[in-house]
């Protein structure tokens, strides 16, 4: 019984610990050089007001937090859709395959390889630009936009997002699966939601950040090559138990 609930405990604390890196991959995929300096125009564009409005406030301001939020809504929903699709299919894999993590953890070795200059992959170099020619201020529009967005599969957010649904894939539900690219979502997502509350005060921020994308980009790729290294090798597992044994009540949780 004691050993149930310890194996049930590690499985909690690996869950939480995937959760953890999706959320900062959420993060790192807003802070790409396809996101990042788009933001601004995005949600001004959705809320119906122009850049120089959204930097003034006023009237605009709850427009545009309405849109953002429609926004974060549509690229949620593709992505828990596609988390728990994934981690169906892996619960399948894995009935054929006990050795998955040695096709997942390279090929997240290979995107953090990307990421930091060692090798191209074309497919990930292609620009995917949005046209706006009309007038947003559409919640529904705004809705539709993150559907699109999450859709899109960009060049810059492709490798950060198939690294999280490989991890999704190794986990061992659906639902498992879902809470993972929720996580992605939310570290993708609430930057959207705090440049729009705050862009006044932010800007200045994220013109620091457009200055270091390089540097951000190098992060991006080393933390997903340990990601995958983590991954072959097993380490998941071990950093799995040094969590349940330093805070046992994860082993309580669900």
């Amino acid at each position: 019984m004691q050993e149930i609930a310890t194996v049930a405990g590690m499985s909690e604390a690996s869950l939480i610990i995937a959760m953890l890196f999706a959320g900062l991959a959420g993060l790192l995929s807003f802070l790409s050089p396809c996101v990042l300096p788009v933001s601004a125009p995005y949600l001004a564009y959705m809320g119906g007001v122009s850049v120089t409005e959204l930097d003034q406030g006023g009237s605009g301001r709850g427009r545009v937090m309405f849109a953002a939020l429609a926004f974060v809504l549509g690229l949620s929903t593709v992505f828990l859709f596609l988390g728990y699709a994934f981690s169906l299919f892996g619960s399948l894999f894995f009935t054929i395959s006990d050795r998955a993590n040695l096709i997942f953890g390279p090929m997240i070795m290979l995107f953090g390889a990307y990421f930091v200059g060692a090798i191209r992959i074309p497919i990930f170099q292609r620009e995917a630009r949005m046209e706006v020619k009309d007038q947003g201020g559409s919640i529904l529009g705004a809705y539709l936009l993150g559907l699109a967005f999450a859709f899109g599969w960009t060049p810059c957010i492709g490798p950060i997002l198939s690294t999280i649904l490989a991890v999704a894939a190794s986990e061992a539900s659906g639902m498992r699966g879902a809470l993972l690219l929720m996580a992605y979502a939310a570290g993708l997502g609430l930057p959207f939601l705090l440049v729009a509350a705050f862009f006044s005060r932010v800007k200045g921020v994220l013109n620091w950040m457009k200055r270091h994308m390089d540097r951000i980009e190098k992060i991006s790729g080393l933390l997903l090559w340990t990601v995958g290294l983590m991954l072959l090798t097993g380490n998941f597992t071990d950093l799995s138990r040094w969590l349940l044994e330093t805070f046992p009540a994860l082993a309580y949780i669900g």
